[in-house]
Parts: structure tokens; sequence; C-alpha cells
């Protein structure tokens, strides 16, 4: 396993579960932290919950639903089924590194991976034989490129397409137990409960405004502002790249790719984690099979859902005006965001999806 992430941990306990032995390499010292908005959607917990792995009470904060705020309209909805957790990340991996460590996967931290080999892969310059090399070792994937799987990309990232997203903790108690997405000119701020006295501000803005921070970006959003002016930051700032990407293929030979290494979309939408983690459970099941066709068309079945509601709020975002129309339909007709926010998170048929989305579209046009 290359790559100790969320994504490559979840992996490791799941090839574990099905009695595979692994060994995990990666250069960083744990817990490893990255920017993100920190929610764990309902079906993350539930892919989390087939691995075995639940989360500790008091390490994560319980939202309900999901609450969209723009220009003074907003819209919620309850979750269909199940629970959502707002976890910080550094707690999040240390859970899952713990559970790693109990199902007896072996942990080489500041481990580097050099290379692939006919045989494994060189870690630390030694060789460590394998049947399977999993790259779980994000976005910027060198694995990807070891096994020339860039060359298979059906959607590769390109400049404009490429997005930046800032992070950053407010010691605040949550005033409420929605996870908000505030949409503004120019970006988009998510804001989930982390705790009981803290909030996770995710800032995602386009590469044309590169140089927009949380500071800069919370001039418009007043409400906002108005609720964290006495707020003490609770960390530092940091920031990422978000790009959406799909590879023709996910595995070459005995390498397969995982979480973002394997793709991914905008982070508008809050499902990478979860995505890494539903794909880590069925890449465990498809290694102890040996079956990596199988993968690659789950794969593929796993993406689809999260990429269509990427393309559909990236449009949002960058159309204000069918935004705010978009936001009077969902405020005056509750049941149209309930039925989207289902989409989203997978429940409901594809019936529903469709009978609620004509629904919407009428009453755009009479909006």
């Amino acid at each position: 396993m290359v790559g100790g992430g969320p994504a490559g941990l979840a992996t490791a306990i799941a090839a574990r579960r099905h009695g595979l032995s692994v060994v995990l390499a990666d250069g960083a010292v744990p817990p490893i932290d990255k920017p993100c908005g920190e929610g764990l959607m309902p079906d993350g917990v539930e892919a989390l919950r087939d691995l075995g792995v639940t989360i500790p009470e008091g390490e994560a904060y319980p939202f309900r639903g999901i609450r969209f705020v723009s220009d003074g309209k907003r819209a919620e909805a309850e979750f269909p089924r199940g629970s959502a957790y707002g976890i910080r990340r550094t707690h999040l991996h240390r859970v899952l590194l713990d559970h790693a460590a109990a199902c007896g996967v072996r942990l080489l931290w500041q481990a580097a991976v050099t290379a692939l080999h006919p045989e494994g892969a060189l870690v630390t310059g030694e060789l460590v034989r394998a049947r399977w090399v999993v790259g779980a070792d994000g976005a910027s994937s060198r694995v990807r490129g070891w096994a020339k799987l860039d060359q298979h990309e059906l959607d590769a990232p390109r400049k404009k397409n490429r997005r930046f997203g800032f992070r950053r903790h407010y010691r605040v108690a949550p005033w409420t137990d929605f996870m908000e997405l505030h949409w503004g000119r120019h970006c988009q701020i998510y804001v989930t409960p982390v705790s009981r006295e803290e909030v996770c501000l995710a800032l995602v803005s386009s590469s044309s405004k590169l140089r927009l921070r949380i500071d800069d970006a919370l001039g418009e959003f007043p409400e906002l502002s108005e609720r964290l002016k006495d707020a003490e930051p609770a960390s530092s700032e940091r920031g990422a790249i978000t790009v959406t990407r799909k590879l023709r293929r996910v595995y070459r030979g005995r390498t397969v790719l995982v979480g973002d290494a394997s793709g991914g979309v905008d982070a508008i939408t809050g499902e990478g984690i979860c995505l890494g983690f539903r794909q880590a459970v069925l890449l465990g099941d498809c290694l102890a099979s040996g079956d990596l066709a199988r993968y690659q068309k789950g794969h593929r079945t796993l993406l689809r859902r999260p990429t269509l509601m990427a393309r559909m709020m990236l449009f949002m975002a960058e159309h204000s005006h069918l935004r705010q129309r978009t936001m009077q339909v969902f405020q005056s007709s509750p049941q149209s965001f309930a039925g989207m926010l289902a989409m989203h998170v997978g429940e409901g048929s594809t019936r529903d999806h469709i009978s609620n989305g004509i629904a919407v579209g009428w009453e755009l046009l009479k909006a």
C-alpha cells in the first residue's frame, strides 16, 4: 500500500478483513492532515461500518443535513437515512490508523516508496515483495505515473478546471446541526461543525481567484462574518488544489489505484473522502478474489453519481442568475431540495430522481 492517508488505510483494513497480508508505506509522520471540508456523509459512515470502523464518541460532531445559503435565500433538508459527522481530519486519521494497526497491517512511516519493481515496490531503496501494489498516494500520484496510467485519462485536469481550496478552524459553538454551503460570487464556503466548540471553514474558488483567501472571501458573506467576528482561529490556514480527473483505467498488471490517485471530482461535492472509503471496500474484495477488472467496472459506477453532482453544482456556481432561481425553487419547495440531497447521498430510485428533476425544471421555468 503506497500512501497512508484515509483511502490507503481504509483499503489496507479492507484487505486484512479478507485475510491478505498488508504492508503500508508512507514518507510522512502520522497523523496526516490535509485541507478538506471535514464532513463525513452517511454513505461514508456506512462504508466505514462495513470495514468494522466506528467513530468513537467525542471524536466527531453529528449533523443531520445540508443547508444552502445564497444572497439571503436558504434551503435545507435532512439526510433521508443514516448519520453524518463533522470530524477533524487528524482525528479521523488516528481512528483509521489505530484500527489498521489492531487488525495487523504492517505500518512503515517515514518510509518513502521510490519505484515500482516487477516483484513489488522499492521502499527506502529496499525491495518489498508483493502480489499487488496499491497506489493511494493522492491526486499527484507517483504510482499512477510509474504505472503509465496517466496515459489513460478520459478527463485530464485542464488549467481552467483547477480550483483552489483553503481551510481553517474557528473556536465557536456551532450555530446549527446542518453542514452549510454558502454561495458567493466567486467562491463557495463550507461550514462544518466538528465539535461542541469548533467549526471548520473550507473555501473553494476558481483558478482566476487564486489569491482569494478566507479572510478576503468572508467579505462576500456578511452573515457568516458576523457569526465569526469574535471567534479565534483554532488552526492555521492551509491550502490545496482540487481537480476533476477521470481515468480510462485504474489498474495495470499488478498495480491498482484508489482514492484521489484513481481520479476524483471537484471538492464542491464534499464527496472525496466518502468516495475513497467506498472504493476501499470494493477494492479489498477484488484484491482477495484477484479480479481487478471487477474493480475497474465498480470504480466507474461509484464515480458516476458524484461526477453528475459536481457538474450540476459547478454550473450553479458559474451562473449566479440560474443559482438564484434554483434557490428560489428550493426555498419555496423544500421537497425539491430534499430530493436533490437524496440523490447526492445515493438514496432513492432513479425514477424518484428523474421525477424530482422534472419538477425542479418545471418550477425553474415558472420562476
